[in-house]
């Protein structure tokens, strides 16, 4: 055979590289091979440009999805949902079917639209009693579905909804999809003021998901690791982020392997990765895809992070999701790129070249900017969490007070609105570098804003304050809902303006006017300055933002007179289950603050203390040695003397944590603001005791993995 060039070779593995894109999901050329060209077209119509399902063709559907997993090795076919945990869910089924004339493959219509999952033990926030077990999961025809290899086959994963036998979201898809369908419906009354024809329009998502990876072998002796995911005690490193020199610094062999084995099973899935690179903190790292539409990309995140945990067993890590695995080191984020656009693929957040002129542009940047300056405090209780405390305003992330950053090209733009005045808008121009065999770069208009929670960023809104151990579903279920608010008002309002009127420069006049309106009264919410500086902090309580804290402090704008009529309104979520979804909030808080005390307690009980005791007894023996032989020992009766004090320290911080554990409350909210304010100190307090108790306890005694060892041994 002859030999390939290199040139040939590297050919070969990019056509390999780009052909197994989508192979494990029923999409593209998938569909084409085993669908009937007829029902093919149908899917697709509801698939890509929002039709209603035909259910006329399930039955040909689910037939062909049997044959191409049966094709791909699958033995098995689930449901695959998300309810209220925060994980995925799967429940599987064999096609196979035993009849009188043997075992056959079977895969029904009815089987791919509907299953029925036992609900009575997911958390539905009082939605369900325990003894009421019926819940369905219903086929979501808009993501596909896709295959999940295993060492004897693989599982044929179909996306669903997952609701209660009363028809009560159970989950957070159903919840996202209402949202969207709201989306649609009021962003579609503001284009046909403009005249902007589109069959629908639909809200878009790229995330950037960030994530520690570290060795299993240190994990391994780490309990917090293994249950809590964060690290429950751990003195500094000598070493943090300081130099800066791990951001965007070279990939380290063996985290490059790890990634390209993600990113290759994350192809086969169809999730578009785009970017990888190192983050901030040591040890911490990056991916990113290109934007696909909310629900598919919700669902692609979750699998994201099913692969990078699944892989990095195989290559030796296990892969940390959680906001702050490591106190004073970097925290992790997921940055939520949200924009909304037509099926034409015209983003709608594009301010184009004259985005002065641009009125349907600016409408609908007025609404976001009407929406989160209503709906601030719903906004911060969609990131809140326990996790997510420990980063919101640590100078990683942004502050807990939600704020909007425009940059100085378009609140130019806002000015002229306000002032009724008119000019060119400030460009970007081009940077000369000054060397003569440089390029001449193009410059944007405005800087970026990595302290905002929520920045403009050319074409999108980037919402930074998402942890980066969220499902993006709920976060974007409040995101779309509020905005929907804010486009129904103005669509109202100038529907009502221009009644029998086609007249541009009438429209024109009444859009500018309602704009005013609008930013005079909302503006207050826009801020292009640090986010992190005590005198914002000043500011926005000067101009009335909320600055809700904690997750206990934010939960309860989700319970709002306010809140429920918005959401009842729009049908994306009646009462009951938005009054569902804060109960399971506030009981997910409880519980995993709880499980991270107990946590504590038995390391501090049988690792920490017997370290403690042990190396105060080594001390003992030197100082009485010491003593009866007449040597000066005072130094290290000073270190036996800050051992002892400190070992006590840690039985006291025992007695109390163990009493404080104990303490219940009939009401959520008051037994989270309870391990708030007494709890949470309480453990901060023994890690106090702990961490310095580690820079004095000889390392072949601390029982521990230290953070210099986790953070910089791959």
């Amino acid at each position: 055979m002859e030999d390939l060039t290199m040139s040939n070779a590297m050919d070969v593995q990019n056509n390999d590289y780009c052909d197994s894109y989508g192979c494990r999901t029923f999409s593209g050329d998938v569909m084409l091979r085993y669908l009937q060209p007829e029902v093919y077209e149908s899917l697709l119509e509801t698939m890509q440009n929002g039709k209603p399902l035909d259910p006329a063709i399930a039955n040909s559907v689910a037939d062909a999805m049997k044959e191409w997993a049966i094709d791909n090795g699958c033995t098995h076919y689930t449901h695959w949902f998300q309810p209220l945990t925060g994980a995925t869910a799967e429940k599987h089924d064999s096609f196979l079917e035993v009849t009188e004339n043997g075992a056959i493959a079977v895969f029904s219509g009815d089987m791919l639209i509907q299953g029925e999952p036992d609900a009575s033990s997911f958390p539905s926030g009082g939605i369900r009693d325990t003894w009421e077990a019926r819940g369905y999961t219903a086929w979501d025809a808009t993501s596909p579905a896709f295959i999940m290899p295993n060492e004897e086959g693989g599982t044929l994963c179909i996306p669903t909804a997952f609701v209660s036998w009363n028809g009560e979201a159970l989950d957070k898809k159903t919840p996202l999809l209402r949202s969207i369908d709201v989306v649609n419906t009021q962003a579609k009354r503001v284009l046909a003021i403009f005249g902007t024809e589109a069959d629908f329009v639909l809200t878009t998502l790229g995330l950037e998901q960030e994530y520690f990876l570290i060795d299993d072998s240190f994990v391994a002796l780490r309990t917090d690791l293994l249950i809590c995911g964060r690290t429950l005690l751990g003195a500094p490193p000598p070493k943090g982020h300081q130099l800066d020199d791990h951001y965007f610094g070279k990939i380290p062999e063996r985290v490059l392997s790890f990634m390209d084995d993600s990113e290759q099973q994350l192809y086969e899935l169809g999730i578009p990765v785009k970017t990888r690179h190192n983050e901030v903190a040591p040890g911490q790292y990056e991916i990113a895809p290109t934007y696909e539409n909310a629900n598919v990309a919700s669902d692609h995140q979750m699998l994201l992070m099913e692969v990078l945990k699944a892989t990095s067993e195989a290559h030796g890590f296990t892969c940390l999701l959680h906001e702050k695995p490591f106190t004073g080191v970097n925290g992790s984020g997921k940055h939520n790129n949200w924009s909304i656009a037509t099926n034409c693929g015209t983003n709608l957040l594009n301010p184009g070249k004259e985005p002065q002129t641009n009125m349907q542009f600016l409408t609908f940047l007025c609404a976001v900017i009407r929406a989160v300056d209503i709906h601030a405090d719903l906004l911060r209780a969609s990131v809140a969490s326990a996790a997510n405390d420990h980063r919101l305003g640590a100078n990683e992330a942004p502050p807990a007070i939600i704020s909007i950053f425009l940059g100085e090209m378009l609140s130019d733009i806002l000015d002229q609105i306000e002032s009724d005045e008119s000019r060119d808008a400030r460009k970007g121009g081009t940077l000369d570098l000054g060397a003569t065999t440089m390029p001449h770069l193009d410059r944007d208009s405005g800087d970026r804003n990595r302290t905002s929670p929520f920045a403009f960023t050319g074409n999108k809104f980037e919402f930074r304050a998402v942890g980066s151990t969220s499902t993006i579903a709920w976060p974007n279920t409040i995101l779309n809902t509020i905005i929907s608010e804010s486009l129904d008002y103005i669509a109202t309002q100038l529907e009502e303006t221009l009644t029998g009127s086609n007249s541009q420069e009438k429209r024109d006049i009444a859009v500018r006017s309602l704009l005013q309106d609008l930013l005079r009264e909302h503006r207050k919410v826009v801020f292009d300055g640090d986010n992190y500086s005590q005198a914002w902090h000043e500011e926005a309580k000067r101009r009335g933002l909320p600055n809700l804290k904690t997750a206990p402090d934010a939960f309860p704008a989700l319970v709002t007179q306010k809140s429920l009529d918005l959401f009842e309104r729009y049908n994306v979520m009646s009462n009951r289950e938005l009054q569902a979804r804060q109960e399971v909030l506030l009981e997910t808080y409880c519980t995993k603050v709880s499980i991270e005390a107990r946590t504590l307690i038995q390391m501090l009980s049988t690792q920490v203390l017997p370290a403690a005791l042990r190396y105060q007894g080594e001390l003992a023996g030197i100082v009485s040695a010491s003593n009866a032989a007449s040597v000066n020992c005072s130094r290290t009766s000073g270190r036996l003397t800050d051992i002892g004090k400190n070992t006590e320290g840690i039985q006291k911080s025992l007695e109390t944590l163990s009493g404080a554990i104990e303490i219940t409350h009939n009401n959520t909210l008051l037994h989270a603001q309870f391990i708030r304010d007494t709890l949470l100190p309480e453990m901060e307090n023994a890690r106090a005791i702990s961490d310095e108790l580690e820079t004095m306890i000889p390392d072949d005694i601390w029982p521990l993995p230290s953070y210099t060892e986790m953070l910089f041994i791959r």
